[in-house]
Parts: C-alpha cells; sequence; structure tokens
C-alpha cells in the first residue's frame, strides 16, 4: 500500500500517519520525492481496511502496490534512486560510473598497478575479489582478509572506491570494515539469510543476477535487503544461462531498460563475466551504455594470462583505457556523461 501526501502535509501530519499505522503492527518506509512524500506500507492489507487512511490530514490518495516487489518498485518511488558510495561517487544519476579492477585481488604491488591504471582511464570503483565462488573447489579460492586489507589501502590511497564480493552471512561484518560496497554474486542472489544480512547494514549493495534468474526473481530479491532497512541497492545484470556456448553467458541487454521501467534501482552491466572472452567485452560495453545502464563493471589485468581467475575475460588497461574513450562517445550520444 502507498500513501502518497499531499505538497503541504506537515511533519506533524507525516508523523500521526505512521504512528497509526506502526500501532496497526505494519511497515512503515518513506520516500521523499521532489514534490511528494509518499509512504510505504508494508503488511497484510486487511489491517488498513478498519482504518481508512484517506481521510487523514495530509493524504492525498491511498493506493495498492500491484508488483509482488513493493518497495523496489516504480510504484513506490517514482523517481530514480541515486546511490551515495563513498567518495563523492553517486551511482544512479547522469553520470555513468565504471567499476574495473582484477577479477580476485591477487598481490598488493598488482592491485596499486591496476588500480592506478584503471583510475589514470576513467574509473571511479576499483574491483577487486577476496573470497572466490569457484565451480570447482580446487580452483583459486581467494586470499581472504589479507585481501581486504590491501584493497581498503589502495583504496584509500588512489580515493577509489572499493567493492568485493560477500558470500557468507558470518563474513558480512568482516567484508563491510574494509570495502564501500558489499557484492553478492549471481550464485548467492537467493541466499536469503545473506540478503538479510547485508540488508541489515546501511553499505551500498551490488546484487548480481542469477544465472537461470528472472528479472522478477532478481527484484523479489532486491526486495529482501530494502525490507530489511538498506534501500541502497545496486542492481547488477552479468549474463544469463542460455543453450548458447559462444560466450561465457548471454547478455540480457533487455533487463537494462526493464529494469528502468520496473524499478527505481540502478543499474549495472558486467560485459566481463557475460562474454566471457576478452574480445567481446567492449562490444557488450557498448551496447549497455546505450542501453542506459547506469555503470559498468568490467575485469582488467596487467598480466591477464598470469591472472589466478577469469584471465580470458580481463582486459589490459591499455584495451581498457581505449574503452573508455568509446564509451564517452556513446554516453554523449544518450546525454549521459563518463568521468
Amino acid at each position: 500500500m502507498i500513501i502518497v501526501l499531499r505538497p503541504d502535509a506537515t511533519q506533524q501530519q507525516i508523523d500521526h500517519i505512521i504512528e497509526k499505522v506502526q500501532k496497526l503492527g505494519l511497515k512503515v518506509h518513506i520516500s521523499k520525492g521532489t514534490e511528494r512524500t509518499i509512504i510505504g506500507v508494508i503488511g497484510p492489507e486487511d489491517l488498513l481496511q478498519v482504518t481508512p487512511l484517506e481521510v487523514f490530514p495530509g493524504v492525498e490518495k491511498v493506493m495498492p502496490v500491484l508488483a509482488p516487489y513493493k518497495l523496489v518498485s516504480r510504484e513506490f518511488k517514482p523517481e530514480n534512486s541515486v546511490i551515495n558510495v563513498g567518495k563523492g561517487v553517486k551511482i544512479g544519476s547522469r553520470e555513468i560510473v565504471i567499476m574495473a579492477g582484477p577479477c580476485a585481488v591477487e598481490n598488493k604491488d598488482l592491485l596499486f598497478e591496476i588500480a592506478s591504471a584503471v583510475k589514470k582511464a576513467g574509473a571511479q570503483v576499483l574491483r577487486g575479489g577476496a573470497f572466490k565462488p569457484r565451480t570447482s573447489p580446487y580452483s583459486f579460492q581467494g586470499i581472504g582478509e589479507e585481501g581486504l586489507k590491501w584493497l581498503k589501502e589502495v583504496g584509500e590511497t588512489l580515493q577509489l572506491v572499493t567493492v568485493s564480493e560477500v558470500m557468507d552471512p558470518r563474513d558480512v561484518d568482516l567484508v563491510a570494515r574494509y570495502v564501500d560496497i558489499l557484492q553478492i554474486g549471481a550464485r548467492n542472489m537467493q541466499n536469503f539469510s545473506l540478503l538479510k544480512e547485508v540488508g541489515a547494514t546501511q553499505k551500498p549493495v551490488l546484487l548480481k543476477r542469477g544465472l537461470s534468474s528472472t528479472i522478477k526473481e532478481l527484484l523479489m530479491s532486491a526486495e529482501y535487503i530494502l525490507s530489511a532497512g538498506n534501500f541502497n541497492v545496486l542492481l547488477c545484470e552479468r549474463g544469463i544461462r542460455t543453450f548458447e556456448d559462444f560466450s561465457r553467458n548471454t547478455l540480457d541487454i533487455t533487463a537494462v531498460p526493464a529494469v528502468k521501467q520496473l524499478s527505481h534501482l540502478p543499474i549495472i552491466v558486467d560485459p566481463s563475466h557475460a562474454a566471457g572472452k576478452w574480445g567481446l567485452v567492449a562490444a557488450l560495453a557498448r551496447a549497455g551504455v546505450a542501453a542506459g545502464c547506469d555503470g559498468l563493471m568490467i575485469e582488467v589485468h596487467s598480466k591477464p594470462e598470469e591472472a589466478f581467475s577469469d584471465g580470458a575475460q580481463s582486459l589490459v588497461p591499455e584495451n581498457f583505457s581505449s574503452l573508455m574513450q568509446e564509451l564517452r562517445r556513446i554516453a554523449e550520444a544518450v546525454d549521459r556523461t563518463i568521468l
């Protein structure tokens, strides 16, 4: 249920409505737009039948939310959400934010080298995995907390926002101590215990779409995080599993305008995991910007042939720099900007 308030609604009237709704045992979430304040009410709507909210002072109208993802929906918040991820970087505005770095944190000197290169090219967020979910239990699994420490140190030195994956609810506090953005990987998109745990923080969360998940399922997973009180969520389209085996996954470019239509949350495109081959990454990145994404996550490595993981899909810094120049031209054509 959405309670749309009048433009002249006073704070006293808003507080009165919230008090009445909470006494019914319902959750309240407030969304303040440029013209209207909206109160989202979560819980059994039959409880509201005994209390006609339309008669309360300050209320303009009351509407049901038809989408199963209540807080994530455009109905709840018509304006685009702009997420402040730290160090002056905001995602969801006119500026498209580029996240770049190695798949895995391998050593501090190499991380600093790659981070310096991607920042020089225009990236504002440094990505790097300290915990790596791998298909094989014998593959490199990441170096853990030590890698998080290096990520934090390099990020602070170069003034880059940092993002890294958290895989286990027990590790949320640990990862949150070191990085600016908590990443939920594709394999954990429906790990509801993990979603609730990151929802209990106020850290920005990058939620990747599952390998075989629908857009609706992605939005429902985001709803878990928002319903726990954390509205700082970035969605990520990273390719889905189809019958095609030429690329690692199939980038669902439709997801970008679809999410924009259905939700107020920003959407990031990860062309690296969609492609699986570095020669395809640039084309998919260009398509993401043209389709209207709010950011890109691109894997970059100085020596991809020696990378501990995902070297085949990583761009060398020179190719990344050339791609950034191309992306700026496309961004300008669709009335966006890139640093």
